[in-house]
Formats: structure tokens, sequence, C-alpha cells
């Protein structure tokens, strides 16, 4: 029998992530190209042209070790955002720091609160590493319940506190007021804001809140807006004090010079970010108008994400059953009840993709629906 130090390593579900075009071409008999992948939230324009020129550039450097601490990274993104590179820390993907964050700043046992549902990653890592996750159920319509996460946070005597904002995975906006609440509340529990996918909420996002608030770090990728999904690079920003345990706890060279240099050139390619963000927020008012004939299926309304939640409203439809009919018509999506913890049978998540894509999703719940009309 294998020694493990947790037996959740071997019992626990995994992370469940969108399946491949390759995978459901192979099944299915689709060409790769005709499939619309809308389970991952990947960027439909794909990656910065600017990253793909550094990345290249950078080949020349693969004999030599990178800095341990991504120096150049950091200072790229102090400087686009106006902090120290010392306020910076750098991963390979934002479920990196993710994990950083959870191993120093909580020890075995201690509480850390999250939404439910919410990104699994939180509760995944938090019980790999034996810490508690604490769940605070959503309103009905996906509301935030402030009042109800500040008690729970506190009542729990949480570590840490993880909001996601545009959350995943409704797509909902949490306003800087709500925002500053829980860190206001939260006294020596740090709170962690994820803004994985706030450029397309079309705002600047809250990482001036660092400045007010010593117990607040703010998380970003390059996963999504832009369109470094398969280079691995995210990061944090948080206080000098901070930052110093995530420095001692990470990998030491976790990030190699091809992510370094794509990333940090990426943070100049404003018009990769810009025509994403058009396109996204262009679709999502299109994939709406057309959802609205639906009966069977309600597009939940008031996503600023890359992504909307589809209702399952015919009681002969669960969301396993239309994700594997999905399938068949060469449609990805995520099954809400694999996906996230208490989402249950009645959820499907999609991206927002381009326009060919949007139509492939909806021509296919059409027909799901008239089968069961």
């Amino acid at each position: 029998m294998v020694y493990v130090s947790n037996e959740i390593l071997v019992t626990g579900e995994p992370y469940t992530p969108g399946l491949s075009r390759s995978y459901v071409a192979q099944r299915y008999g689709f060409a790769p190209e005709e499939i619309a992948k809308l389970g991952s939230a990947e960027n439909p324009l794909g990656p910065s042209p600017k990253a793909l020129v550094a990345v290249a550039g950078a080949f020349g450097e693969l004999d030599l070790y990178p800095s341990w601490t991504a120096e150049r990274l950091r200072e790229k993104i102090a400087a686009k955002y106006g902090f120290k590179p010392d306020q910076v820390v750098c991963g390979t993907g934002e479920t990196e720091v993710i994990a950083c964050v959870i191993r120093a700043f909580a020890k075995p046992g201690d509480k850390i609160v999250m939404y439910k549902p919410c990104f699994p990653i939180y509760h995944i890592f938090a019980e790999n590493e034996g810490r508690v996750p604490v769940y605070v159920e959503m309103g009905s319509g996906f509301e935030f319940r402030i009042d109800h996460y500040i008690e729970t946070m506190r009542s729990s005597e949480a570590r840490i506190a993880f909001l996601t904002n545009p959350h995943s995975p409704s797509g909902k906006l949490m306003s800087e007021a709500d925002i500053r609440r829980v860190c206001e509340a939260a006294g020596d529990t740090l709170v962690v804001l994820d803004e994985a996918y706030i450029h397309f909420t079309e705002t600047e996002g809250s990482l001036h809140l660092v400045r007010d608030y010593e117990n607040l770090i703010v998380l970003r990728t390059f996963s999504k807006a832009f369109g470094l999904a398969g280079l691995r690079a995210g990061f944090g920003v948080a206080s000098a004090e901070r930052i110093v345990p995530l420095l001692n706890i990470k990998p030491t060279w976790n990030m190699g010079c091809a992510q370094t240099a794509g990333a940090a050139a990426a943070l100049d390619d404003d018009d990769h970010i810009e025509r994403t963000v058009a396109m996204i927020v262009e679709m999502r008012g299109y994939v709406a108008q057309r959802m609205s004939a639906l009966k069977a299926f309600r597009m939940v309304p008031d996503s600023r994400s890359n992504f909307f939640l589809i209702e399952i409203m015919h009681p002969a439809l669960d969301s396993t059953k239309v994700f594997e009919e999905l399938l068949s018509c060469g449609v990805i999506v995520k099954d809400g009840s694999v996906s996230f913890k208490g989402l249950g049978k009645r959820y499907l998540r999609s991206d927002v993709s381009l326009q060919r894509h949007m139509d492939r999703l909806v021509d296919g719940l059409i027909e799901i629906e008239r089968r069961v009309a």
C-alpha cells in the first residue's frame, strides 16, 4: 500500500477540464475545425501576436536557467499597473499562485471560505493540502449575498477568503463596494480576489485596491484575454510583505524564459486585448438574442465574462444528457454537475466564441428542444 500524506489525494475527485477537439472529433467523426470548443474559456482569436514573436526569440536561451523569481515579468507587470516589482509574484498559470497562497497562508486544518458554486481549483487544492473548505451558498439567481459571506468568514475564523470577479461559473460582476466590504470585515483573513476574466467586464478591475488593503491579493492570468493558456503564466499583486512568503514557497525555477518573454510581450498587446473583448461583448449579445427564442433552455442573464450559464428548463432533460447530446452535434460545453460543486443537474456552462460556434451551439439546443417538445 502506498503511503500518502492525505487520503483525499487518492479518493478525491480530480479537476475536470473541458474536453479536447481531438477527443470529440475521434469519437463522433467530425473534422477538428468543425467542432465548437466552448468548455475551456479559451481565446477564440488565438494568442497575442506580440507574445508569439517574443516566445520565438526566447528559444536561444533554452540552455540557461531563468531568473528564479521571473524578475523580467514582475518588473513589466509592476510598470504596467503602477506597483513595485516586490509586490508581484508570478506562476505557471494563476492556478500555481493559488496553490502557493493556500500553502503559505493557511496551515492544515485551517478554514478557507469560498462561494458555492466556484472555480473548483479552490476547494480541490484546499482539500489536497489538508485545509477545510467552507462554502457560502449563492442566491437563487447567483447573487453574491455579501452579508452572509462576511458572517461565514468571521464565524468560521477563516484564514483565506476567495472571491472571483467576474464569478465563475455565472459570469456575474461584484461591485467594488462589496469587495471593499469584505476586505474591511476580513481583519487578519487574507482576501484572494481572482480576476482571471476581468478584461471581459470592460472595467479596470480592482488591482488598485491592493493600495488600500494589506489583507488583499489580486490574481490574474495570461490564459484568457491574452490567449496564452498553453504557455502557462499568471500573477498575483499584494503588499510586499505578502509576496515574500509566496516567493519562498513557490518552486524555485517555476517559470521558463519562454513563459516570461511571451507574457511580458503580451502586456504590450493592447490591440489584441481590444479585439478580443469587442468580439466577446458582441457575441454575448448575439447568443443572448438567439437563445431568447428557446423554451427548453434559458441563458442566465448578466454575465460579464467570456462564458455564461445555460439553465435547463425542460423536466425531461438534465445537464449530463444535454452535454452528451451537444457533443454528438460537435459542441463542447461544461456539464455543471461534473464541473462545479453545488451547481446541480440543471446547468451547463458555455464559452462565448465566434459566431459560427455560437450558431452551432444554439442550433444544437434547438434540435434537442425539438426532440423533447
